[in-house]
């Protein structure tokens, strides 16, 4: 496979712009890079992450929010305090009582927005969400602010230029009963709980887990691209199609992407599964953010 150039399509909030030379493929692919930045761009998607915290046991406030925070009985729980410039607001918030809120582990949501102090107009461009998140046992509150620095200013994501090489159709076996497994994440001292689904047959008798559900499988693996980030993910399959239903998968290399903590230091996303690592570089996908 070659190594293709990188990519200079245009970019800007709204995403890349394709030129009007590119084969069908690479419009679709353009469509695709696109969309991607757009939902990328969303006022409180994964460029807005500010801050990751971790309420514990005492009631205490917190850096950056309003009222006090805490975690007792398997749940989060906050309420407002007499110093507040600001409120916590949602439908999950009661008023005139502490709010709490239950979250299984690996999962999140999000609990209200406030409007920080000094900041005016509710357009959705000026209210920091509080997510909820439970990760390896501990409740954390992630911080999306439409206002941070690496959504305001940012220049798109870098990447390799469409190579149709790239695009594989390759050996898959599907497992009789997923398997449970346990992975790293991007924050030192948490885990996530994994199924492998099934495994596929990359170059060579190089053999990668497959995680997630039959319906949507995907494949989270490093390789030895420079320029890129620590370990990426793709969503196997062809849209439409039932991926199990086939001996073979595809995988779209070319659409490659980077995860959460590629772009903050407030991800906490999966690593992956132990062995999937391929031993050579695949210059296609999301380069690592500017």
């Amino acid at each position: 496979m070659t190594d293709p150039r990188s990519t200079t399509i245009a970019t800007d909030l709204t995403g890349p712009v394709a030129p009007p030379d590119l084969s069908a493929a690479e419009r679709e692919h353009a469509a695709w890079r696109a969309a991607r930045e757009r939902k990328l761009c969303e006022p409180h998607g994964w460029l807005s992450p500010v801050a990751l915290l971790w309420p514990t046991s005492t009631p205490r406030p917190l850096p950056g929010l309003p009222g006090e925070w805490w975690v007792a009985d398997g749940r989060l729980f906050t309420r407002p305090t007499a110093g507040d410039t600001s409120a916590l607001v949602g439908d999950l918030v009661r008023y005139g009582a502490p709010t709490s809120v239950a979250v299984a582990e690996g999962r999140s949501l999000v609990l209200g927005t406030y409007l920080p102090e000094g900041r005016s107009g509710a357009d959705g461009e000026q209210e920091v969400a509080v997510e909820v998140v439970r990760r390896t046992g501990r409740y954390g509150l992630r911080l999306r602010d439409p206002q941070a620095p690496t959504r305001t200013g940012f220049p798109g994501v870098p990447a390799f230029a469409y190579d149709p090489a790239w695009v594989l159709d390759v050996p898959v076996r599907w497992f009789d009963r997923a398997v449970s497994l346990t992975v790293g994440a991007a924050q030192p001292r948490l885990v996530h709980h994994v199924e492998a689904v099934g495994e596929v047959e990359i170059a060579h008798d190089h053999l990668l887990l497959l995680t997630g559900t039959l319906a949507q499988p995907r494949l989270l693996f490093t390789d030895e691209t420079d320029g890129v980030a620590p370990w990426r993910v793709l969503r196997a399959g062809v849209p439409g199609e039932e991926p199990a239903a086939s001996d073979t998968l595809r995988l779209d290399l070319n659409r490659a992407t980077d995860l959460p903590f590629a772009f903050t230091r407030f991800g906490t996303c999966p690593a992956p599964v132990a062995g999937n690592h391929l031993p050579f570089a695949v210059p296609a996908g999301e380069k690592a953010p500017r």
